[in-house]
């Protein structure tokens, strides 16, 4: 039998067939490399046995305090593009992992840092940065999600200078095991969804984990019950006065879910193409097969197009005039390419392709998350309908 390529030393070993990533500043690439580094070591050789069962590798977070990657564009001064491609790059080592810090640095963190006051922020995000407080984000409800922002079931009530918080919310991730949840809830005195940092340990909160997942196994979402949970004023966010202010924050976070299918595609790319190299059938790699090689242009092809509308997304974003529909059509067009991307290379993997043991079956499932969460395809693809027709196909 002939001796095998190795696949690191292949043209294009890491993916990037038009070399997006020298668009970055040199220290940006050093550093993204790090963080590389740094998820090859601790991240991928523990990834599959922990969404095999189910948990989050709790463990995890104290290495990932010394690595110090929260808030890359607003407290570090990296670029859009620099934190979108860490992202893409998170995802590729795990989607549960990107996941994890997704919620806690885009969703959680990200609240704090555009919503709340000053005086808020020099008490809470110092220990948040550090990771030595884990966040989780409240919004979506039972019996609520895409039309969240107009149907909002959990009520705030003001009493004195405390309020009153009842109600529930599903799917919340890192909720088992965070210090904080923003819980978003309807004001009954103007109507309004305000946000409210609660505590885990305050009384009249508790969350359950949500058992027998297919997809992202090892983020720990949770049904969260309120039962008139007692928070002082000084725990609502100053600047979270309506869902307009809980847009802002959406924005960002829809672009950073458009940036996994990027990394989804990529370790798809990475999966499919080193099997493909070395799995022999009629005495020669299935590489050698026209149809193979046909699947794996097409989900490199994909992925690099996802890549160059979100290199272009990140620069409107640094440029500061990025809208809620470019985000909105990035996340919908992204998706899409990504569950063609994992599905052919699924099936370039054949059986093996729906075992965890090669890795290509958790980054099948993982991408049906992907797919649904901040914002569906459908409704995105609605946003960017009404910018582009100037009729609102929903309300």
């Amino acid at each position: 039998m002939a001796s095998l390529p190795d696949i690191n030393n292949l043209p294009y070993p890491d993916g990037d067939f038009f070399a997006f990533e020298q668009l970055l500043t040199a220290a940006e690439r050093e550093r993204l490399q790090e963080i590389r580094d740094w998820l090859s070591k601790e991240v991928t050789p523990i990834a599959g046995e922990y969404w095999n069962r189910g948990e989050f590798p709790r463990q995890i977070i104290e290495k990932l305090a010394g690595l110090d990657i929260i808030s890359p564009v607003r407290r570090q001064g990296h670029s859009h593009l620099f934190a979108g491609m860490m992202h893409a790059e998170l995802t590729r080592a795990d989607t549960s992992f990107a996941t994890f810090l997704g919620v806690h640095d885009g969703l959680f963190t990200g609240s704090i840092e555009v919503l709340a006051s000053e005086e808020q922020k020099a008490r809470w995000l110092p220990d948040i940065y550090s990771l030595k407080k884990i966040g989780a984000f409240g919004l979506t409800e039972p019996l609520g999600g895409s039309d969240v922002a107009g149907g909002t079931r959990t009520i705030a009530e003001r009493d004195g200078d405390h309020w009153v918080i009842n109600g529930a919310k599903r799917w919340i991730g890192n909720a088992t095991f965070s210090d904080y949840v923003l819980i978003w809830a309807k004001d009954v005195a103007d109507n309004q969804v305000k946000g409210f940092l609660v505590e885990t340990a305050t009384e009249g909160y508790s969350a359950s984990k949500i058992e027998n997942k297919i997809s992202l196994r090892s983020v720990e979402n949770a049904d969260i019950t309120l039962k008139n949970v007692r928070i002082s004023d000084d725990f609502r966010l100053a600047g979270a006065n309506s869902f307009a202010d809980t847009n802002k924050v959406l924005k960002t976070t829809r672009s950073g879910v458009a940036w996994q299918a990027v990394g989804q595609q990529l370790a798809a790319f990475d999966v499919a193409r080193r099997y493909a190299v070395q799995r022999h059938q009629f005495g020669k790699p299935i590489a050698a097969f026209q149809l193979v090689q046909e699947q794996l242009v097409t989900i490199l092809g994909n992925a690099m197009s996802s890549m160059s509308m979100m290199v272009r997304l990140a620069q409107l974003e640094d440029a500061g005039e990025a809208r809620d529909e470019h985000s909105a059509l990035a996340k919908a067009f992204t998706t899409e390419r990504m569950r063609e991307s994992v599905a052919k290379g699924r099936s370039i993997l054949g059986g093996n392709g729906i075992v965890t043991d090669y890795g290509m079956a958790r980054i099948f499932a993982d991408a049906e998350a992907v797919y649904s969460y901040e914002g569906t395809a459908e409704i995105n693809t609605l946003v960017t309908g009404r910018a582009v027709t100037g009729v609102a196909a929903f309300h």
